[in-house]
């Protein structure tokens, strides 16, 4: 009787487990057209459902992808993974300029936003208890720097 129990319990656990982690609703075909129209040729494609927005992980080019579109199948930007190498000369020197050249970067995404807007956010860390992400614009300007913790 408590092996039955047990297993009994360990079952609705495990479904449950499961189920969370499962995708609720159906992408709308909206969103996997223009994804489709967009990155026809990514790689590797996961969705995930975030209640307003729906995120495609991806890759191209060699490169990892995250893009957002909303449930009508608007492109609402995307992210894509760089390193400090792939980063323009003028990004570069406005990073090489900054109180923060001598920091350790953890990351670097580029952010492009409708409109044609690129930004680049540069993850750098000083200690465990200094890390800042810094976001330029194309010419290499800082914009913002934020704290991370």
């Amino acid at each position: 009787m408590r092996k039955t129990f047990l297993f009994t319990a360990l079952l609705l656990a495990t479904s449950y487990l499961f189920s969370a982690h499962a995708q609720i609703r159906k992408i709308p075909s909206e969103v996997t057209n223009a994804f489709s129209e967009k990155y026809g040729d990514a790689k590797n494609v996961e969705w995930s459902d975030n209640l307003s927005t729906f995120t495609a992980s991806f890759e191209k080019d060699g490169h990892k992808y995250k893009a957002q579109y909303n449930k009508k199948g608007e492109w609402k930007g995307a992210e894509k993974e760089l390193t400090i190498e792939d980063l323009s000369s003028t990004v570069k020197d406005g990073f090489n300029k900054s109180k923060y050249a001598d920091w350790k970067v953890k990351s670097v995404t580029q952010v492009e936003s409708p409109g044609d807007k690129i930004q680049y956010r540069v993850h750098v860390i000083k200690s465990d208890l200094k890390q800042k992400n810094l976001t330029f614009n194309e010419k290499g300007k800082l914009v913002k720097d934020s704290s991370t913790l």
